[in-house]
């Protein structure tokens, strides 16, 4: 999956928590997001606002807020995890390494309880 391939299946499953999401559809669009907000604030800095009083930063993290929760809980998915595990956001530090090292997991070769491999259905392409 390319990285606008991602960005377009993130957007195009704006809330869909159901199925399962790649690897590479889930970092690429992690990276998107990354390069945006700092376009934003760069934008934000140039124009006077700082940090988070920057109206653009709020409204672009709104906006992304849903398609992030969305494609993190079809990436648990992929995996073979419930969704709710991303609440372990909220645990400082061990919920975060946790999750890191699960969204860096490769995806169970066969179909799971929340759908079909996507890399089954996909060209299978080399890293």
């Amino acid at each position: 999956m390319t990285f606008v391939e991602a960005v377009k299946s993130v957007f195009t499953k704006y809330a869909t928590f159901s199925g399962r999401a790649r690897r590479s559809e889930y970092w690429y669009f992690f990276l998107f997001n990354c390069i945006v907000s700092a376009l934003i604030g760069a934008i934000g800095a140039a124009i006077g606002g700082e940090g988070s009083a920057n109206p653009l930063s709020s409204i672009w993290s709104l906006a992304v807020l849903i398609p992030t929760l969305a494609v993190s809980w079809r990436r648990l998915h992929d995996i073979g995890k419930a969704g709710g595990f991303w609440f372990l956001n909220f645990i400082p530090l061990v919920g975060q390494i946790i999750l890191l090292v699960w969204f860096c997991k490769d995806s169970q070769p066969e179909d799971n309880q929340y759908g079909p491999n996507p890399k089954a259905a996909a060209p299978t392409e080399e890293v």
